[in-house]
This record gives structure tokens, sequence and C-alpha cells, in this order.
């Protein structure tokens, strides 16, 4: 009976493990905490990283639990920037964290030609482990200047990693492994997606970076997609069940290195692919996976399409703004273009 008793008791604990359940933002934390702890060289800089609100609630009493280690610094974003590749070069592990993507701009020169170039230009002997987090996307209000998406202009520069989580668990172990990479990571966040909630284990675990994931396995449809478009096409599989089409989804999760295995294998095998990108789709992401698919494509068998951001730039208002994003239903009537179907009653999805 004790030993029942004991049985049940583990198995109730392992369900309690198992179904913990907690936020983007506060698996990004934790993840920071860990890094952290683990290694005194970690160091978290960046506009706003002590202020109460804490970038979303990534940050919240960080400066408290390292007080050291965690500090503001003046809107300079060039100049701190080059700061921190400073500490990279003499063995510090820098973490910079802007609120929005658009202000790193003012440090592209820093980023471009320093921190992805050092490694190169000193055949090997230095490192700049440096990890950018920009956070990115929609946020109502935020107009033209606030609420882009700008994954395709870091992932074009050769020296850097661009990672894009997507839930809460590859989060926190995309950010770890980034914290460990000896490369300048870039660490994209969407602002949609620090409230979202997942399983994320209390240990300390790492998702490699150049690996994507099926998230759903299928055989007639094949999404690829990272960032808060996994969200979109999970929904628009579920819309495509409806009408007895069986969707693979791809969460990319790394975009520089790009997990080129995992999407031909999969295109090969469903023969119809859909790239559903977070940016705009001309000049981007999805125009280099449509690339990878045109000229390993020996066949000529698979038909591929890409779906992003319209062409333009991105207006203030929620009436207008919700017109340019990918929508699960916008991207079923791509389905129905690529499929060469005609779904019935769909707008009961829109």
């Amino acid at each position: 009976k004790v030993n029942s008793q004991k049985r049940n008791c583990s198995k109730n604990i392992y369900m309690l493990k198992k179904n913990r359940k907690i936020s983007v933002a506060e698996s990004i934390r934790e993840g920071l905490i860990m890094s952290m702890k683990k290694d005194k060289n970690v160091i978290l800089i960046g506009l706003g990283v002590d202020d109460p609100k804490g970038i979303f609630g990534t940050t919240i009493d960080l400066n408290k639990k390292f007080p050291k280690r965690v500090f503001d610094l003046p809107t300079a974003e060039n100049g701190f920037t080059g700061f921190a590749i400073g500490l990279a070069l003499s063995g510090k592990k820098p973490i910079i964290t802007h609120q929005r993507v658009e202000f790193s701009l003012l440090s592209l020169d820093q980023i471009f030609n320093q921190a992805a170039k050092w490694n190169y230009l000193t055949a090997g002997k230095k490192n700049v482990p440096i990890v950018i987090r920009l956070i990115i996307g929609k946020g109502w209000g935020q107009g033209p200047q606030h609420s882009q998406s700008l994954e395709s202009i870091f992932s074009h520069i050769p020296g850097l990693k661009v990672v894009c989580p997507s839930n809460p668990y590859n989060a926190k172990g995309l950010l770890i492994s980034s914290i460990e990479d000896k490369n300048p990571v870039i660490f994209y966040e969407h602002r949609w997606l620090h409230e979202t909630y997942g399983y994320v284990p209390k240990k300390n675990y790492k998702v490699k970076i150049g690996k994507g994931k099926i998230i759903k396995k299928g055989i007639d449809l094949t999404l690829v997609c990272f960032s808060l478009t996994v969200l979109e096409c999970i929904k628009a599989s579920k819309i495509l069940s409806h009408y007895n089409i069986n969707v693979e989804i791809l969460d990319l999760q790394s975009l520089r290195p790009l997990d080129k295995n995992l999407i031909l294998k999969s295109a090969k095998k469903t023969k119809r692919v859909i790239v559903v990108d977070n940016g705009w789709s001309f000049y981007g992401i999805s125009s280099e996976i449509l690339a990878i698919i045109q000229e390993n494509n020996f066949s000529k068998n698979i038909v591929a399409k890409r779906i992003g951001l319209k062409n333009t730039s991105i207006p203030s208002t929620r009436s207008l703004a919700k017109h340019v994003y990918p929508t699960p239903f916008s991207i079923v009537k791509v389905a129905e273009k690529i499929l060469n179907k005609k779904f019935k009653n769909l707008n009961k999805f829109n």
C-alpha cells in the first residue's frame, strides 16, 4: 500500500511538471536568470532593462538579482553596441535588449561591420559572443516606424546567426543556446508572442540553432513558417482539415543558419508548399526559401508560393493594419490556388 502511494505520488509530481505552463515572456526571463547564474560573464544591458515593466515582463527585477550585471544605458545605440562588442572581445557575454527592432537600425555599422566580421578578420582567433534581442511585430497604433519585422535584413549578413522563437519552450531553449554561442546572435521576439503560454521545463536546456522542427505531420501541403506565423499556420491547418487537407507545418526556429534539409524533405513529400513570411515577402525570407526549393526541384513537380506582409508601410489604425498581415484565412485562400481546389462556405472562417 505504501509503495502504491509512492508510485501515485511520483506520477502526480510528474504530471505537475509536465503540465507546467508559462508565457514566452516568463520563459525568456527564466532563461536569462539561469544563464546569468551559470556564467558570471553574462551581462544584460539596454534601454529600459531595469524598468518596472521589464521589457514586456522579460527582465523584471533582474537588476535586483544581479545588481552589478544588469543596467540601463543612454539612448545611444551605436555607441553602446560598440561598447558591448568591446566587452565580448574581452571575455564577457553581453546581451543587448532593444524594445523595438527599429532602434537597432542606429547601430547597424557596429553589428554588420564589427560584430559579424571579427571572427573572419582574425582568422578565427577572436569571437564576439553577443546576443541582440530585437522585439518585432504589430502593435496597434505603433504605426509604420515601430511595428516592422526586419528578419531578412539581419539574415543577409555572413557572421550573424538569427533565431526566431515561436513558443515558450523554444524561446527559453534558443535563448540559452544563443548566450552560449561564440558567434553574435540576433534573437527576434514577436510582441504578440510574449503572452502566449506553453509547457517549459524548469531545467536548463538548449534548442539547437540551425535546426527546424516539424510541429504537425501531413501529406497534402507544407506550410513553412516562423515566429508568430507559426500560430497563424496552426489555425489555417485546422480550417483546412474541414476540407480533408492534411497539412504539414514546419517551424524554422532559426533563419541563419537555415534548415534546408528539413524544408526540402517536406517539399518533396507533399509537392505543395506555402511559405508564410513574418515580414514582407518581396526580398524576404520567403523569397530565399522559394529559391532553395526551386534550385533543388529537379523533377519540376513541386509547386510553391509565398505570403507575407502586403507591400506597403504598416498603417497606424487597426482597421487598416489588419489588411496588411497574413491571416489563417488568407493562408487558406493561397492553399486553394496551390491545390487547385475551391472550398465551399470558406467565408464562415473569415
